[in-house]
């Protein structure tokens, strides 16, 4: 067996169930999930219907870089919301259809990791996604941590790295919209970032999947390849976004998404994914096509999300030290006690599951930057995160 399985941790919701099981909580209440990141809202019927429709094409085998069509849909989406140049992220040389982001990610660090080089690195903030430390692991490089604090509102400081740590590094994994902060980069500091791959020769890849959950409708997070098109960079030199159906169009099991970026850097990927052997389903594509061409549901999308940030802050307001994020659908209150003993003892006193900060961080520079934190994702129907916000206030004023 590969030895570097044995330097993966367990995944965080494994030690959520552990951290459950050990205590009991009140039978005569319901559990309210606020703990994973998986959306609730009713998928668009119109893509449950093309789906449906579409089902007989599973006899026929797809292609690893996807129907025309697709990418052709993907390409205008991307080319629109984020202002890229005309003509500049074309269909055949800049788009790859992926299974999800989470199986893109790990994939794209086994593809860019080049073991023959000396103590690879692949950076990525702290708190982070799990996948970037798998993917990291497996790949055979180390993973190197920045740690997202109140003191940089959650963006790592890039500027404060060693340039011993930029030497090393072939991949800087970043998260805009921040998973589990919510915080968003800046065209600024996407712009340093390019400067940064540009002198040390190392990859960005961007994971976006949150970018459509924003509050105001005329301020949406900026991306990496909007910083490279304000660049004039229409080659997205170094540059690899991220993106996904699944928070944007409510339809995590659909497993649909995109890679997008620098053509060179695409073309070896496809390579590796002819070989990886995962092609989406043609039914799948076809569905997918029909999501990325319609925007009046993503907007709906994002107005039940405001409304439930606004109910739950209000209910938390003067409870706990929390915040409303830049964007996506997570909540990241400061605990007044260490986050999984809070977690703990919340779930065993009102029934309300929620994510321990630790879980998804590691220890750097001599901390855990989420120690003190849990993560509360306002996925369940509003009533229901009222209802949990009101059992988080009870809790905290038991303390």
């Amino acid at each position: 067996m590969n030895p570097d399985l044995n330097q993966l941790h367990p995944y965080p919701f494994e030690k959520l169930a552990a951290l459950k099981a050990a205590v009991s909580a009140p039978r005569e209440l319901t559990d309210i999930m606020l703990s994973i990141g998986e959306p609730k809202h009713e998928p668009p019927a119109f893509v449950l219907d093309t789906l449906v429709n579409n089902l007989p094409k599973l006899s026929n085998y797809p292609t690893t870089k996807g129907l025309p069509e697709l990418r052709t849909a993907i390409a205008n989406w991307a080319t629109k919301r984020f202002q890229l140049n005309a003509g500049s992220f074309t269909a055949e040389n800049h788009v790859l259809p992926v299974n999800g982001t989470r199986e893109a990610l790990f994939a794209f660090a086994q593809a860019i990791i080049d073991r023959s080089k000396t103590n690879p690195l692949i950076v990525s903030p702290n708190p982070f996604y799990q996948i970037y430390e798998g993917a990291a692991i497996l790949s055979g490089a180390e993973p190197y941590f920045l740690n997202c604090t109140p003191n940089n509102n959650f963006i790592p400081d890039f500027a404060a790295v060693p340039a011993s740590i930029w030497e090393r590094c072939q991949l800087l994994f970043i998260c805009s919209p921040g998973n589990p902060t919510g915080a968003v980069m800046s065209s600024a500091q996407f712009k340093e970032l390019i400067a940064l791959a540009d002198q040390y020769d190392f990859v960005i890849a961007s994971d976006e999947c949150y970018s459509e959950l924003y509050f105001d409708e005329q301020n949406p997070p900026v991306g990496l390849l909007q910083a490279c098109a304000e660049l004039g960079r229409d080659d997205f030199a170094r540059c690899v976004v991220f993106h996904s159906l699944s928070k944007r169009s409510n339809l995590p099991g659909l497993r649909s998404g995109f890679v997008g970026g620098d053509a060179k850097i695409l073309e070896k990927f496809l390579l590796y994914r002819t070989y990886h052997g995962c092609a989406m389903p043609v039914p799948t594509q076809l569905a997918s096509v029909a999501a990325w061409q319609d925007e009046q549901h993503v907007i709906a999308n994002r107005d039940a999300y405001r409304a439930k940030f606004d109910a739950v802050l209000k209910v938390l307001d003067g409870c706990l030290e929390v915040q409303k994020p830049d964007a996506s659908f997570y909540l990241w209150p400061k605990t007044p006690i260490k986050g999984e003993l809070f977690a703990q003892q919340l779930f065993a006193q009102q029934k309300v599951t929620t994510l321990p900060g630790s879980y998804l961080a590691r220890e750097a520079d001599g901390m855990n930057p989420g120690e003190y934190y849990v993560r509360l994702a306002l996925v369940a129907p509003l009533a229901e995160c009222i209802e949990a916000a009101e059992r988080i206030k009870a809790f905290v004023k038991s303390l």
